[in-house]
Formats: C-alpha cells, sequence, structure tokens
C-alpha cells in the first residue's frame, strides 16, 4: 500500500478516534512527511520499510544536527504509526519494535532574574489598547506559569477575580485551576474595562479573554511574535517566563508538587528539572559568599 494514503488515514485516526490536540496531529503530520519524503527517495513501499531503513532515516536526522529530544519524538511517531499500519493488517512486521530511543540531554531551562522581569512587564505601553493588553498578557504569564496555547484558549468567563484563580485547559484537554496574583489580576481588570471593548469593536462579541485588532482570540505565533519583541526591547534573548515561574517559585521555598500542579505537568519528573536551576543557584551563592568556596 503506498505510504502517504497510510499517513493520512493514521492521521485521521488519531485526530477523530483517539482525539489527540491539533498540535499533537501536526506535530505527527511534520514527522510523518519527512519520513515519507526519505521512503519516495528510496522507491519503498509501505510492506518494503525495514528496521535498516528506519535506522538510516533517525541517523539522517541526526546528521541535520537535530536534538535528541526531537529525534526522539520522531521515533514515537514512526512507532505509533507502524502499530496502526500493523493492526489495520497493512504490514505484517513493525520494522519499529526493537528500534533504542536516543538518550535525551535534558538541559536546565533558562529563566530571567526578577529586574529582568520587571524590565520585561514594563515594556508595553499601557496608555494604548494594544499595550495594556501584551501588559496582561505578559502579567498572566509571569503570574501563573501557563503555556502560551493555554493563554490563547482563556475565555472572560475563565476568570474569576474574586477567588483570584483561572481555569485553563492544558495538554490532553486537562482541566486545572490556577492562582493569579494580585497585580496581574488588576492589570487584566483594567485591560478588560479600558481595551478589550476598544478592540472588540463593531466585531461579534468574542469569548476569547486576550483578542487582536479584529476583535478575535490571537494566535499561538502571534504571541510569540509579541513576546519576541518586547523581549528584544527589553534586551533579553527570550522571554521565558513560564520558566521563571516555575524557578522563583521553588527559590523561595515552594514544594515540587505544588509547582506540578500550577504547571500542569503529568509527570512530576518533569517538574525535577527545575530543582537543578536551583541547586545552580544555590552553588553560585555558595561560592560567591562563603569564605572557603
Amino acid at each position: 500500500m503506498e505510504i502517504t494514503a497510510t499517513i493520512a488515514s493514521f492521521l485521521t485516526h488519531v485526530r477523530v478516534e483517539k482525539g489527540l490536540s491539533p498540535n499533537t496531529v501536526s506535530a505527527y503530520r511534520r514527522d510523518l512527511l519527512k519520513f515519507d519524503e526519505f521512503v519516495r527517495k528510496r522507491k519503498l513501499a509501505l510492506e518494503a520499510v525495514s528496521r535498516d531503513d528506519l535506522v538510516d532515516f533517525l541517523a539522517g536526522l541526526y546528521r541535520q544536527k537535530l536534538e535528541s529530544k526531537t529525534v526522539a519524538r520522531q521515533l514515537v511517531t514512526l512507532r505509533n504509526f507502524f502499530r496502526f499500519a500493523q493492526i489495520h493488517e497493512l504490514i505484517r512486521e513493525d520494522p519499529s519494535v526493537n528500534l533504542e530511543s536516543p538518550k535525551i540531554h535534558r538541559a536546565l531551562p533558562g529563566y530571567l532574574r526578577l529586574e529582568e522581569v520587571e524590565r520585561l512587564l514594563n515594556q508595553p505601553d499601557v496608555k494604548a489598547p494594544i499595550g495594556l493588553r501584551d501588559r496582561a498578557m505578559l502579567e498572566v504569564l509571569y503570574s501563573t506559569g501557563l503555556r502560551v496555547s493555554e493563554l490563547i484558549g482563556l475565555r472572560t468567563s475563565d476568570l474569576d477575580a474574586k477567588v483570584g484563580c483561572v481555569r485553563c485547559i492544558g495538554k490532553g484537554d486537562k482541566e486545572r485551576i490556577v492562582p493569579v496574583g494580585k497585580k496581574a489580576l488588576a492589570i487584566v481588570e483594567r485591560y478588560l474595562r479600558d481595551a478589550r471593548p476598544k478592540l472588540l469593536g463593531k466585531a461579534p462579541g468574542s469569548p476569547a479573554l486576550f483578542v487582536n485588532r479584529r476583535g478575535v482570540s490571537l494566535s499561538r505565533v502571534g504571541v510569540w511574535k509579541i513576546l519576541s519583541a518586547y523581549g528584544r526591547l527589553a534586551g533579553l534573548r527570550v522571554a521565558l517566563l513560564r520558566h521563571s515561574f516555575a524557578t522563583h517559585l521553588l527559590e523561595r521555598g515552594a514544594d515540587l508538587r505544588s509547582v506540578q500542579l500550577m504547571l500542569g505537568h503529568a509527570d512530576i519528573s518533569t517538574t525535577q528539572i527545575y530543582t537543578h536551576v536551583v541547586e545552580e543557584r544555590l552553588k553560585q551563592i555558595y561560592k560567591a559568599h562563603h569564605p572557603r568556596a
């Protein structure tokens, strides 16, 4: 069977039957398009793909200087794809079964110092509707540690200013409630009162909390462009508000489990990487201040 048709069937399966998120389906599509191109060059039918072919494909990704994390994700995609093909009797044997996952080097996440966060938050011009919206977004991101995808999914009804929390839908459509700081709440309420109505204009009322100039929900790419622009204005390469949120909580004594819940990590091992950031910070403090360091 032609591999392109099987890829299309697989993507429909994970989207419709498994109900995976659009972001996950898009990632599967990108990975499988690369593999489809590789198979076409070798003129292989689906049932003819062997373990050696997969090894060559993954080796090619390494030669492109891709990170081991990216290659590992590609392998997961291939395993799911070939398992699907075998279950549907499109192939007799799964060539991905005995492939080993590459060892992933978990780099320490970067984060901003407090003064850098303040510098970033002060970049938007709050006298303008767009600037007030952007300041509110930055404050919410730093106050809650939300992912950008979670931020753009917020509706006005998800914010409970009286209780001081926000309801968001994270990965795997899992719902969680996250506390929001007083400063963030104050600027969001100001945005809702003074800026959002102007951005909506005559457009139909959007349920999205943060809207663009056309009165509709912002996109992920749009928010990343906004963050990058303010980061450059602040003299920062990146705006790592989620990492900064987690690091600053841990530095001030928050327990790992609480930070895990707020970040929406399914496995605490994902959150544990932040303890290394704190350990590095403690080493720096020790070396800077201990007389015999």
